[in-house]
């Protein structure tokens, strides 16, 4: 009988016989992949670019130009680990400059199989107090961006046959808190983008999902803790009011999740929201 479906589903197809399953072990490797981190020289960008070095992926680090140094020390950090990496400027705002930049990702590093969405930023303030200015810097950033990148991405891998798109998501499109309107609006729709552009791209051999990570610790969490008054104290009693794992996570504790959804193991996830939270949502 034919297969009918499309060449690039035929090819993502996984042999589960007892000889292949082996196999499957391996599917986690990255090795001969090229990865596009968004927002890549700090926290959790800069974790998932060196997880995805470990994991066998050259990398390509980008940022705001602004972060390029910063950038560039993560890509030192891979190659004295002998990984392979570069680091390129990108602000996903500039919606212009996006496709010419995974463009000149593609000319230096030969190819783009994976794009991490990671670039975002957040607010807190009350919805009350929310200005148009404070609207559109969140959802440019946190929404816009993201797509504009997965467009570019996705223009670039449909002639190679597919590829894989991790956006990074948030509880917060799953639950919600107090001060954050835009934050959370932003994170809502990212969490449908995931859903549609996974349904639209798979045929192209496209794997869409998205990590949906908890609190995690980070620059600016401090940062706000400072600005809000709240000490380590005040942030303990937080963590073990509203998240079961009673803390914040650590960046590294999200790079199994973005390999996973990097790699061949996850062949039959589409439109996938993988949340990694402490137990937050089900709290």
């Amino acid at each position: 009988m034919t297969d009918s479906r499309p060449a690039a589903l035929a090819r993502n197809r996984v042999c589960w016989c007892w000889t292949c399953s082996r196999m499957n072990y391996a599917g986690f490797d990255l090795s001969g992949q090229v990865a596009l981190v968004t927002g890549g020289a700090l926290g959790i960008g800069r974790a998932l670019a060196l997880g995805l070095a470990q994991a066998g992926a050259a990398v390509a680090v980008t940022d705001l130009p602004s972060m390029l140094a910063q950038a560039q020390d993560v890509c030192d950090e891979i190659r004295a680990a002998g990984g392979r990496a570069q680091a390129f400027a990108l602000d996903v705002c500039r919606i212009d400059g996006i496709a010419p930049a995974f463009e000149t990702v593609l000319a230096q590093m030969g190819r783009i199989d994976i794009l991490v969405n990671n670039a975002g930023t957040g607010i807190r303030r009350a919805a009350l107090e929310v200005s148009e200015a404070d609207w559109d810097r969140i959802l440019d950033l946190n929404l816009k961006g993201q797509f504009f990148c997965a467009q570019a991405a996705a223009r670039l891998m449909i002639p190679r046959g597919g590829g894989r798109i991790v956006n990074v998501c948030s509880t917060h499109a799953l639950i919600a808190v107090a001060d954050g309107a835009p934050y959370i609006a932003s994170k809502g729709g990212i969490a449908s983008l995931t859903r549609s552009l996974a349904l639209e791209w798979v045929r192209y051999g496209i794997h869409v999902n998205a990590i949906a990570p908890g609190p995690v610790s980070s620059d600016y969490r401090r940062r706000l803790d400072a600005t809000l008054g709240r000490s380590e104290e005040d942030v303990r009693r937080d963590m073990q009011a509203r998240v079961p794992l009673a803390r914040r996570l650590e960046p590294q504790e999200l790079v199994g999740a973005a390999v996973l959804l990097a790699s061949p193991a996850a062949s039959a996830m589409v439109g996938h929201i993988l949340v990694v939270d402490g137990g937050q949502v089900i709290h």
